[in-house]
């Protein structure tokens, strides 16, 4: 049997050792031979560009969908997610239903946002109606909390207009601007925010699952709601990469829980119902935002792509997606990361490659149940529609039966 050859622009070792563990051996950089490429998305951009001449074959994936920046550039999934819902109303869909406030009951979970510099006269307006209102400013195309700054006047933002206007905007230089969830749900007097690994193989049909072994990442210093700490992001970011450098942050366990010890967390302090309701909205949500951009993007079948979403909780018990990022990080901080990093690959990898043989894109992707590892099935429309055909199937029989049975004359049972 033929082993996998694998390429990656990312040698990390939580990808390079789950690969020789199947035996895979690696693929030179101008060898087109190749069959798992875990790439950059400025390669998938460059493999997937028309003028690249490149044509997958039949034994090609990679980690990544064509245009995945639908979901993963902020401004686009706000764009996206605002798109569905007219959609919906279009349809009169009951997913659409308002409360008196005019509020989404079942479909509002991104915060209030507007793209900058487009929407700037509209944001205005929406800021003058809440004038102590904080709000958060985030470039479009960076991770890792570079260039995020917190406003509550309109004479900060009128300055990085003014500053914005004079150097010139591209699609680089744009920005999304939301309202401030000033209320975060806190523990130990800290904000956190939840990192939920999603995994999708498809998007026509839809097929994701949700990762079990998720985390949260706490700020290093207490949250307070003060102007006067606007600024201070050790207290409003919970990226590792800027909580790293703050004089209180712990290598050890590097600001992190895992998913189970929020759940339990949770249970105690909340009650187990609360706690279960709340992983359900949360599972919603993700199944929401990846219907929401199922329309425009390109399912190629060559490609699968785990995601990572990032979701803070208010002090209602109330989710809110914030954004979701294309290459989450598979750098480790601690022991206990380097393991679940580790786990998650393996995973993903029992999934879309099952049994580490040469992948084939033409199979239906409908793993057995024993290949999930810590994965969960989220949606498969593929599997619900066959388990919805069967029963209507059984249904059907049994209808016939009984037509069949009530035909024929009856038993005389001594």
């Amino acid at each position: 049997m033929s082993k996998v050859k694998w390429l990656a622009d990312n040698e990390k070792s939580v990808l390079v050792n789950n690969f020789e563990k199947r035996g895979w051996v690696r693929a030179t950089s101008d060898d087109e031979d190749w069959n798992f490429f875990w790439t950059s998305v400025q390669t998938t951009r460059c493999i997937f560009n028309l003028d690249s001449g490149i044509r997958l074959n039949d034994d090609q994936i990679i980690n990544h969908f064509p245009n995945h920046y639908e979901l993963t550039r902020k401004d686009l999934l706000v764009k996206n997610i605002k798109r569905y819902r007219k959609e919906l109303e279009k349809e009169n869909s009951p997913l659409v239903e308002k409360d008196e406030n005019c509020r989404y009951i079942h479909l509002d979970f991104i915060p209030v946002t507007y793209i900058l510099p487009a929407d700037y006269n509209i944001f205005v307006e929406e800021f003058r109606k809440n004038p102590t209102s904080t709000w958060i400013m985030k470039p479009n195309a960076k991770a890792r909390g570079i260039g995020i700054f917190l406003i509550n006047k309109l004479s900060q933002l009128k300055k990085w207009s003014r500053d914005s206007r004079q150097i010139g905007h591209n699609a680089k230089d744009t920005y999304v601007i939301s309202r401030y969830i000033d209320n975060p749900h806190l523990i130990g007097g800290k904000k956190y925010d939840l990192r939920m690994y999603v995994l999708v193989t498809s998007y026509r049909p839809l097929k994701a699952y949700i990762y079990k072994l998720g985390f949260c990442r706490f700020c290093t210093v207490k949250y307070n709601s003060s102007i006067s700490e606007l600024d201070n992001m050790f207290v409003h970011l919970t990226n590792v990469s800027i909580q790293k450098h703050g004089v209180d942050y712990n290598d050890k366990h590097g600001g992190k829980w895992n998913i189970n010890n929020l759940q339990m967390y949770l249970e105690h302090t909340h009650g187990k119902e609360v706690t279960d309701r709340l992983f359900d909205e949360i599972n919603w949500i993700i199944v929401h935002s990846l219907k929401a951009v199922q329309g425009v993007m390109a399912s190629d079948k060559h490609c699968f792509e785990c995601y990572g979403y990032d979701v803070i909780i208010d002090s209602n018990l109330k989710p809110w997606l914030i954004e979701v990022n294309a290459s989450p990080s598979l750098t480790s901080t601690t022991s206990a990361d380097r393991i679940m990093k580790y786990t998650l690959i393996d995973d993903v990898l029992k999934i879309v490659c099952p049994n580490g043989e040469i992948p084939d894109p033409r199979w239906n992707k409908i793993p057995q149940k024993e290949s999930y590892g810590n994965f969960e099935l989220l949606i498969d429309e593929e599997l619900a529609a066959q388990q919805q055909d069967h029963q209507q199937e059984t249904r059907s029989s049994r209808l016939t039966s009984g037509r069949s049975s009530r035909n024929r004359p009856s038993q005389q049972w001594k």
